[in-house]
């Protein structure tokens, strides 16, 4: 493109300055995803999303009692559920810390944290506290929370540095950040993953670690996905 004319060079320093700024305020905010990769929870259909969650052949459902014995819970803790979903970790956690101990269904969902804290009191499960976030935060108060944990969440962070930020505010000293998210390896996952999937495993420990973590261990294996455990850092 000719840019020899003092209007249309005038133009295409607009547009490079606009362009610019669009980068420097995406890259100011943290933002590392749009907000259409979470669009459709927002009034989510919770019967439709339960049967697609809670349904046999995936993974973090066929193992969801290995899952909630690997990150040995204790009657007394305070967990919270980040992207609780349709509450499939939240009751197991629920009943696992009683009687004294609280589960945070945490969710941008409200139809979710509507459907989940009425799926409880049908259970008589009544130690769930709702909260509904925001991309920029967990919504919950500072060392108010023993464990956080997400399962197939991570990848949804719009904001990712800020919401570890959050929850490492939440934890308690000492506290645990449990995740579980898919492997992602080019060659080995599927076109769904690769696409849907913005970090791998190694990628996710390092942005994690640099938000004041420490990896622990990984106390199951998985098979599509992977479960680690890190420690707050206290500075």
């Amino acid at each position: 493109m000719s840019v020899s004319s003092p209007r249309v060079f005038a133009i295409w320093l607009t547009v490079i300055g606009l362009a610019a700024g669009s980068a420097t305020v995406a890259e100011e905010s943290g933002r590392v995803l749009g907000p259409e990769i979470n669009a459709y929870y927002q009034d989510a259909d919770y019967d439709r999303w339960r049967r697609i969650f809670e349904s046999p052949g995936r993974e973090v459902f066929d193992r969801r009692f290995q899952v909630v014995a690997a990150l040995d819970l204790k009657p007394g803790m305070d967990v919270a559920d980040i992207g609780a979903g349709t509450g499939l970790y939240t009751l197991l956690f629920a009943r696992a810390v009683r009687p004294d101990g609280r589960v945070y269904a945490v969710d941008i969902s409200r139809g979710f944290v509507d459907a989940i804290m009425a799926r409880s009191a049908e259970a008589k499960v009544d130690n769930v506290v709702p909260v509904i976030n925001q991309q920029r935060g967990a919504g919950l108060p500072p060392e108010s929370i023993d464990l956080a944990f997400m399962a197939d969440t991570y990848h949804h962070f719009e904001f990712p540095r800020d919401m570890l930020g959050s929850i490492h505010r939440a934890l308690r000293p000492g506290g645990v950040l449990a995740v579980i998210d898919f492997r992602r390896s080019p060659g080995t996952s599927n076109a769904w993953v690769l696409n849907h999937v913005r970090a791998g495993r190694d990628q996710v420990i390092a942005e994690i670690e640099q938000a004041g973590f420490r990896l622990i261990d990984e106390p199951l294996v998985l098979r599509a996905n992977y479960l680690l455990r890190f420690r707050k850092v206290d500075t």
